[in-house]
């Protein structure tokens, strides 16, 4: 494993601190990380989330020469933010 450090201001610190003497975690790595896995999970669905409603959505024409200029991710940001 590696090494981050992070600085917080003394109002967060004390809450991991808090949160890590509840007993549910037994450093505050351990409770960072959980904190990590929960926003990489979350986003995670939020992205399943905006594919779904994507495919079930209007269909967007894209001709390829825009797709090799932009990139596809550009060209579809492009071209959802118009609707």
């Amino acid at each position: 494993m590696t090494s981050l450090n992070i600085s917080l201001p003394e109002a967060l610190k004390q809450y991991v601190e808090g949160q890590v003497a509840s007993g549910d975690w037994g450093t505050p790595s351990e409770y960072v990380r959980e904190l990590i896995r929960q926003d990489k999970e979350r986003r995670l669905i939020h992205l399943e989330q905006e594919l779904l409603a994507a495919a079930n959505g209007p269909k967007i024409e894209i001709p390829i020469s825009e797709i090799r200029r932009k990139g596809l991710v550009a060209a579809l940001r492009e071209r959802s933010r118009r609707r």
